[in-house]
């Protein structure tokens, strides 16, 4: 939904900062990468600034396509290495949540961010594997750029339980809209 909404919009103001940057849009990838590890090892001793690093993985995220777009260096190799490391990036995020939670003995919180990881990745293989078969799957609720907002903003604001029910909730239902929305496309097909 937001990456739908914002789009490219950021594109044109950041335009000209990021032609100035040198390295490849893959190298940006990976240091977004590195960013949210750090995050997700931060996040249990200090949400504030595992909430503030969320933030930083997640500029390097919208760079690295920035830069590719810009500089005529979008490949398919790169989307595919974003995507991958995405899904990393998310898997670390979630455990670093997990690993809040149950350092402070919120066993349920522990437990929802496991369900939302498993949601999260869920989402993302079914948009996945619909567009392997040739159908767009860019619909539901809560896409990646939702999650990370959500995360950064309930680590900032100390509102990390509720955060993790609405994301164990709406990835879920992502997942649901996801197979309907595949099903209503191919059902005229033969088994």
């Amino acid at each position: 939904m937001l990456s739908a909404w914002f789009g490219r919009f950021l594109d044109k103001p950041l335009a000209p900062l990021a032609k100035r940057i040198p390295f490849d849009p893959n190298v940006i990838t990976i240091v977004g990468l590195i960013v949210t590890a750090i995050a997700a090892l931060v996040i249990p001793a200090h949400l504030i600034a595992g909430g503030l690093l969320i933030i930083a993985g997640g500029a390097f995220d919208i760079f690295d396509g920035l830069i590719a777009r810009v500089k005529g260096k979008h490949t398919r190799f790169g989307a595919f290495l974003d995507s991958t490391l995405d899904r990393y990036a998310d898997s670390m995020l979630f455990i670093g949540v997990s690993w809040h939670f149950y350092s402070v003995g919120i066993l349920t919180g522990s437990l929802l961010s496991i369900g939302g990881l498993v949601g999260s990745l869920a989402t993302s293989y079914a948009r996945a594997r619909a567009e392997g078969l040739g159908i767009d799957c860019k619909v539901g609720l809560l896409e990646r750029p939702e999650r990370v907002v959500l995360l950064a903003f309930g680590c900032l604001t100390g509102l990390l339980f509720p955060v993790v029910v609405i994301i164990f909730v709406l990835s879920h239902f992502t997942v649901i809209q996801r197979i309907v929305h595949v099903y209503l496309k191919l059902r005229g097909e033969t088994s």
